[in-house]
């Protein structure tokens, strides 16, 4: 099955930063919507040991056609050397609001 839509999942250090990155996005209409989770904690292997910090969850819906535009955009506006960035597709859901998607995205 081919998908048309991706939800994008991405954490960032602080609130701040996940609204700078948001509104980017949004901005240059490259996803339909961000919705930012204010507090998860991460815990993760970073240079040999295990770290865990708390961050921020964005997570982007958007076209697969946007996805290089959007990575993009994440990793001019993101602080982390190699930031999350993971795409997944969409299978189903509210037509209506894929579409709503598809309109918004330019």
């Amino acid at each position: 099955m081919e998908t048309k839509f991706i939800v994008i999942m991405v954490t960032a250090k602080d609130n701040t930063e996940a609204q700078k990155i948001a509104r980017e996005i949004l901005g240059k209409r490259r996803a339909a919507c961000v919705n930012i989770i204010p507090a998860v904690n991460s815990t993760f292997w970073w240079l040999d040991k295990i770290e865990s910090e708390n961050e921020c969850l964005l997570i982007i819906k958007t076209s697969v056609f946007m996805l290089n535009a959007v990575t993009e955009i994440i990793k001019k506006n993101h602080s982390y050397s190699v930031p999350e960035i993971i795409a997944l597709p969409v299978v189903g859901g509210n037509p209506d609001y894929l579409k709503w998607i598809e309109n918004t995205l330019k």
